[in-house]
């Protein structure tokens, strides 16, 4: 009897990992509702708690379903690898990890961009890469930001000296951008995602 309920919990839970990664977001409470079987309000919301409770959603600051570390799934390291010379490698599992632990620190304030034009391509943001934006971070001198600068969207180098504030991109075919009237930063760029293929 144990064993049916744990096989019927993995499997409900692997229909919403599933709806995840398919469609990339969580499923609305009808849509677990549907996928578990379940008809009464009531029933779901015991059911989201209970998966609550098994860390496998969470909730965010605004009470939205979130994926917990078993939903947004780990990746296999299997060791490091040389980017100088060649060198002998055997495949070990060294650990799992799950990229959202690796690239978010803070999940509830960081949102993704997709990346157009090459005025960062000198820091190895090209078009189509996409890009992790944490709006809770302090943005310092240096950093890669995202900025409003007199109404228009731009990402570039933060640089500060001190009253003097300046966007800079990473390629010499554009000028950097002093702010005439205001400058609003949204996030400081945390990572670059690319994908080929």
């Amino acid at each position: 009897m144990m064993k049916a309920r744990e096989e019927k919990l993995r499997a409900r839970v692997r229909s919403i990992s599933d709806f995840y990664h398919q469609r990339g977001r969580m499923p609305s409470f009808s849509e677990i509702g549907e996928m578990a079987g379940l008809r009464s309000k009531n029933a779901v919301f015991k059911f989201v708690n209970k998966l609550e409770h098994l860390k496998v959603l969470e909730r965010d600051a605004k009470g939205r379903l979130i994926p917990g570390a078993i939903i947004a799934a780990p990746v296999k390291v299997l060791g490091t690898v040389e980017a100088g010379f060649p060198s002998p490698a055997e495949e070990e599992l060294v650990d799992t990890l799950s990229l959202d632990d690796l690239l978010i620190q803070n999940r509830d304030a960081t949102f993704l961009l997709k990346v157009s034009g090459d005025s960062m391509s000198g820091a190895g943001i090209l078009p189509g890469d996409m890009v992790l934006v944490d709006k809770g971070r302090a943005p310092k001198s240096g950093d890669i930001v995202i900025a409003e600068v007199d109404g228009e969207w731009t990402m570039k180098y933060l640089r500060k000296r001190g009253e003097s504030v300046a966007l800079i991109p990473a390629n010499p075919n554009y000028k950097p951008i002093k702010p005439k009237k205001e400058l609003k930063i949204a996030g400081v760029v945390t990572a670059v995602v690319r994908k080929y293929g």
